[in-house]
């Protein structure tokens, strides 16, 4: 987004219980590409591709999702299952219903890929493609996914961690600002550098990191600091709790889509980051499988801030499979 093009004010949209802040760009008559973010992030993360779906005549939603931003959500560890996958999609089934829309392409990164993936299963006539960002499909594992994660990686692994109720919000909310820079950085370890380190140093525990001194964090600043403290204020009026609940609900979700046919019936694109640790490339072998009509491409020198770090790369990949398969 360059300077002369300001994000969006949103409007707000009543969804499945929640009144849900919307930022939209592009031609009413285009077709709809909704946009959903990841954790911790919001609808301004798509801050550079609103513009450019805009532009190659596209209607571009991002919506601040429950938990997130002006969205918000319930809080309470009573109200933790509200976060689940169903949920989750059914917001969006909500938000095309607002927007009288049948059906829309959904485009999600990080925690958004796993809902725009799950939109297809659960929602499947409201869906008509997919764009994952770095996150793959991923078809129902054989086990609760907590507890795989936890034999895996053990209890400081950040997933596993985030299952404690208020523990991780506290600390990441004692300074907001902080947390922030520390999760908004790029060129923080390339694949071939994570892939010779010993197993233990890969358990994914980032909260640890978080502690130690700012000097010593790998990599750097990805953001402005006018881009930094959107989010930080976005996250200091909100908190934290709500988009670590999504967390919360992998077990719930696990048991809730028992019998759920793992088959994607739409066109999809695959976008994967070299240098994503978390979502490495290596995940996507194996999906034509479950997703038929399926292209796959790597954007290189990318960690997992795709949307930020490459927005060029990525705007040029959507918008040319877009117009191939929807203009």
């Amino acid at each position: 987004m360059t300077a002369t093009e300001k994000f969006p004010e949103p409007y707000f949209v009543k969804t499945n219980g929640i009144d849900m802040a919307v930022y939209e760009m592009g031609p009413k008559d285009g077709v709809p590409v909704i946009l959903s973010h990841g954790w911790p992030e919001l609808a301004y993360s798509w801050r550079h591709q609103l513009p450019a779906l805009a532009k190659a005549g596209f209607r571009a939603i991002a919506p601040d999702q429950r938990g997130y931003g002006k969205t918000g959500g319930p809080k309470g560890e009573e109200n933790v299952p509200l976060y689940s996958i169903k949920n989750l999609t059914n917001d969006m089934a909500g938000l095309l219903d607002a927007l009288k829309l049948d059906k829309a392409i959904f485009c999600g990164h990080d925690w958004g890929g796993m809902v725009v993936w799950q939109m297809s299963l659960l929602h499947p006539e409201r869906v008509a493609g997919v764009i994952g960002v770095n996150t793959p499909f991923i078809p129902r594992l054989t086990s609760d996914p907590i507890e795989a994660m936890r034999a895996a990686y053990g209890d400081d692994m950040y997933i596993v961690f985030f299952q404690k109720f208020g523990v991780a919000e506290k600390l990441l909310g004692e300074d907001t600002a902080r947390s922030m820079r520390f999760f908004y950085r790029k060129r923080g370890i390339t694949m071939s550098e994570w892939e010779k380190l010993p197993p233990e140093m890969k358990n994914f525990s980032f909260m640890d990191g978080l502690k130690a001194p700012e000097e010593t964090w790998p990599g750097e600043r990805l953001l402005t600091d006018e881009e930094y403290a959107v989010y930080t204020k976005a996250f200091e009026e909100s908190g934290w709790e709500g988009g670590i609940n999504w967390y919360r609900n992998f077990s719930r979700n696990w048991r809730e889509t028992e019998g759920v046919e793992q088959k994607v019936n739409v066109p999809a694109l695959m976008i994967s980051a070299a240098d994503d640790v978390v979502l490495s490339p290596a995940m996507t072998e194996g999906m034509e499988k479950y997703v038929p009509d399926l292209e796959k491409h790597i954007i290189q020198d990318c960690g997992h801030w795709t949307q930020s770090e490459k927005p060029d790369e990525l705007n040029a990949l959507m918008v040319e499979w877009l117009k191939r398969r929807y203009a």
